[in-house]
Formats: C-alpha cells, sequence, structure tokens
C-alpha cells in the first residue's frame, strides 16, 4: 500500500471532489446488509479511499474484501472471555490514558507473550483494535501504539506466520487506524526481526514508527509531544504510577463488551 501522487484530475483539498469521491465509492459497493452499511458510514470510506490515493476502484475492492473478512469473522463478535487469557499477563491492552489529542492508546508488551497460539494472538489482536475503536472520542479515529520492547530477546519474536496475518488485518481490514507507533526502549538484536516486520508492512505504516529510548533525552521528547508525561506511566519514563492489572481491566472490557453488543444488535444479523 503505498502512496503514490494524486492524479492531476483529483484536488486532495477540494472538499466538494472529496465529496464526489465518498458518493462514487458508496454506489459503487451497492446494497449492504444491515451490519455493512452500519461499518461502511462516511469516516470508513474516506480511509479505504485514503489507503488507496482516492482511487474508487481500488477503494471499492479493498472495501469489499473487508467485509467478506468481516462477515467469515464476526470481529464485532468476539468477547472478553473469548481473549482473556491471552491477556491475563497484559501483553496488549487499551491504555486507560489518551495522548494529547484524546486518541486512543494501545500498550503492547511482546516480551510478556504467553501463548503459542496462531489463532489466539490473532483473535486477541481483532479484539483489542475493535474495543479501542469503539472506545475512541467524537472527532478522533486513529489511535497510538506503545510498544514495550523491556525484556525482549530473540526467543519472544513473533512467528513469520502470526507476524504475516497480523500486519494483513491491520493493514487491509483497518486502514488508516494508526496514527503514530513509538518502539520504546527496542534492543538491537530486534532489528533482524524489524527487517522481517518491513517486509510486510507498507512503507505508510513504516514512516509513523518511532525508536524512543528512555535514557535518550531527544527521542523521549518526540514520545512526550504526543504523550503527556503526567499521564504515561512510570515505567515509559512517565509520572503516572498506573500498572496493567488484569482483574481490572476484564471489569471494564465487560463492560464495554456490552455496549458492543448493543451497538451491533440493532440489525440482527
Amino acid at each position: 500500500m503505498f502512496w503514490r501522487k494524486n492524479t492531476p484530475h483529483f484536488n486532495l483539498s477540494d472538499a466538494e471532489q472529496r465529496e464526489a469521491k465518498i458518493n462514487e465509492m458508496r454506489a459503487a459497493l451497492g446494497p449492504l446488509s444491515a451490519r455493512g452499511e452500519k461499518y461502511c458510514n462516511e469516516s470508513c470510506l474516506i480511509k479505504y479511499l485514503e489507503a488507496r490515493n482516492w482511487n474508487v476502484e481500488k477503494s471499492r475492492k479493498m472495501l469489499v474484501e473487508s467485509l467478506k473478512w468481516r462477515e467469515g469473522t464476526r470481529p464485532e463478535n468476539i468477547r472478553w472471555p473469548d481473549v482473556s487469557g491471552e491477556a491475563k499477563t497484559g501483553k496488549m491492552y487499551r491504555a486507560s490514558f489518551p495522548d494529547r489529542e484524546g486518541k486512543t492508546v494501545i500498550v503492547m508488551r511482546p516480551a510478556k507473550q504467553n501463548t503459542s497460539s496462531h489463532e489466539g494472538q490473532v483473535q486477541h489482536l481483532v479484539y483489542t483494535l475493535e474495543n479501542a475503536i469503539r472506545s475512541l472520542p467524537e472527532g478522533q479515529d486513529k489511535m497510538v501504539w506503545l510498544i514495550d520492547f523491556t525484556g525482549w530477546t530473540l526467543a519472544h519474536a513473533t512467528p513469520i506466520k502470526t507476524a504475516r496475518e497480523s500486519t494483513s488485518v491491520l493493514q487491509n481490514y483497518y486502514p488508516e487506524r494508526l496514527a503514530v507507533a513509538f518502539l520504546f526502549n527496542a534492543p538491537k538484536v530486534f532489528e533482524a526481526s524489524f527487517k522481517v516486520l518491513k517486509v510486510f508492512a507498507d512503507k505508510k505504516t513504516i514512516q509513523k514508527l518511532n525508536f524512543v529510548y528512555k535514557e535518550n533525552e531527544e527521542s523521549m521528547k518526540t514520545l512526550y509531544e504526543h504523550i503527556d508525561p503526567e499521564v504515561l506511566p512510570v515505567e515509559f519514563g512517565g509520572k503516572n504510577n498506573v500498572v496493567y492489572n488484569h482483574d481490572e481491566y476484564s471489569k471494564l472490557m465487560t463492560k464495554d463488551d456490552i455496549k458492543t453488543a448493543s451497538f451491533w444488535a440493532e440489525d440482527g444479523n
């Protein structure tokens, strides 16, 4: 998914042209199921158009594939009990603090990997993404990733199969959802795994990745520009003493599951 220059006939800053593309995209999709209609709101259409440089046919094809995936996978039906076992160590969760603009922050700790289940890990990722998106405040549609590599070694490296599918899910079914990602205290040995990741990830995603190190003041400034150190956990160089508590997080996710079920229940299919 590489970014190319706009065609001479389309001006991205022209509101009328943007609206025309959105309407063309909506018409090109044709009839949708009730859930499809709910999923394909204007914000969704814009994201798929942005992902394919506002080429309606390419965007339509990408969105249709996403709808097929959602129909088969039903990510909106995944519930906390389905992934709670994967989440016990706090290897990935929605943070209790936002970035400076109110975006949802997802914390990932690959060194706390606690299972070898390919299906379970991908399902946990999808659940976390769906939850993070549903938790975004009005006016925000992207999220921030804070990836903590403390204690990470090659023994924790994600299997290629899981890395490939996870990257595919993120790029193909959740396009333009990442605002910025911070790779915190990544060890030198991670460079080998990062080279593999770059093979699967698109150029735009790679450009959003920032390596930051707790002992490097300049790199930490980049993190502080996005997340206020007052709310950032101490372990990430902030002043907030908050830590992951699985029992408390389970209560929060259980409540969120009720909201998710209510949101999708209206269509009944």
